[in-house]
């Protein structure tokens, strides 16, 4: 017999990614339709879960299918999700997930992995803010063509918004021209600033650009919130293979949990020959996660068109490349997978309310 009862016992199956809870438990199964002939659900999920909507649509599809065998019609759809977004830490930030995105040396493009990470999982329906964390170097304005100066508005730093996504640079505080000589203490002042004292709304993603090696700024984030995840960025040669591995040892001492690696300039895609040439070798940021046992999120190559949009400021336009975009895309959906299964084997945590 197929009833609603039937349908919703099968579904206690389905995880919720955010949660890691079945999705029954919190009203996400919000219609069922069912007789002999057709089986029609709709689940809700939160833009958090935008990512992964396709992975529960095809896995609650699945399922059905195999209790169901003779109905004819079985259809799965995926709807909003209304869920209060959780303060985390002692800063007031209400984020679900902050990715800390390092690397252990500079010049091997973890600023351009970052951002086009953020806009990743913003194109994907994620509520998504940028924080660009590396003081001395500050490269998140040129990345994304915003220029100004930070304000503020009611005792709370207003961040520039680019796309409808919220950014706060040291580099909105300083002229482009001018050094930033700061000791750990003022540094440790900035970061805490940047994330208490920010107006940043609610946000499903905070991506922290984090200056390169292994500094103050690590141990900083750590106290003063919980970090998600930490990705790693190195290109394939052994010379930064080496420095990555300092950097996944310095995640591991500060407690911040391992997302995985991506190999950046992993090839160089030739405009006029088609071909790919591995310029500075291939899969070695890939065997380098195999020996640290943390998982590799994927490879990012590089092109005239992306460098040439860093320079411009316009890293978004990346996005509707389709030479480029299915890399990028990749390693988004690899780090809210990853983040998804963090929560699925983590201790159960309080259910929070479900809005409207």
């Amino acid at each position: 017999m197929i009833d609603q009862a039937s349908v919703q016992s099968v579904l206690k199956a389905v995880l919720d990614p955010e949660t890691g809870r079945p999705i029954t438990q919190s009203n996400q199964v919000q219609e069922i339709t069912c007789d002999a002939d057709q089986v029609r659900v709709s689940i809700g999920l939160t833009s958090h879960s935008a990512p992964l909507k396709q992975d529960v649509q095809e896995q609650a599809t699945e399922r059905l299918r195999l209790a169901f065998p003779d109905v004819a019609t079985i259809s799965v759809q995926i709807v909003a999700h209304q869920r209060i977004v959780p303060q985390i830490g002692q800063v007031g930030l209400r984020c679900r997930s902050v990715i800390a995105v390092g690397s252990g040396k500079g010049g091997v493009g973890k600023s351009t992995v970052a951002t086009n990470l953020a806009y990743s999982l913003k194109k994907m329906g994620c509520r998504v803010g940028l924080m660009d964390a590396d003081v001395y170097g500050p490269s998140i304005p040129q990345l994304t063509g915003t220029a100004g100066h930070l304000q503020q508005e009611d005792g709370k730093i207003k961040p520039m918004l680019q796309d409808g996504m919220p950014i706060v640079s040291i580099g909105f505080m300083v002229p482009a021209d001018q050094a930033i000589i700061w000791r750990g203490p003022m540094l440790h002042s900035a970061i805490t600033q940047f994330i208490r004292d920010t107006a940043w709304g609610e946000l499903d993603y905070l991506i922290i650009d984090m200056p390169p090696g292994t500094g103050d700024v690590a141990l900083t984030l750590s106290q003063l919130l919980p970090i998600s995840g930490a990705v790693v960025v190195c290109t394939p040669q052994k010379v930064a293979l080496l420095d990555a591995v300092k950097a996944v040892a310095m995640f591991r001492k500060v407690k911040i949990p391992l997302i995985g690696v991506v190999e950046n300039m992993s090839g160089f895609l030739c405009p006029d020959n088609h071909k790919r040439y591995d310029i500075f070798g291939s899969g070695g940021a890939r065997q380098m996660a195999e020996d640290a046992n943390i998982p590799f999120l994927g490879e990012l190559p590089i092109t005239i068109q992306m460098r040439e949009r860093g320079d411009e400021g316009t890293t978004g336009e990346n996005l509707q490349d389709p030479q480029i975009a299915p890399y990028i895309d990749r390693i988004a959906y690899q780090v809210a997978r990853r983040i998804a299964d963090q929560t699925r084997l983590a201790p159960a945590t309080p259910q929070l309310p479900v809005l409207g």
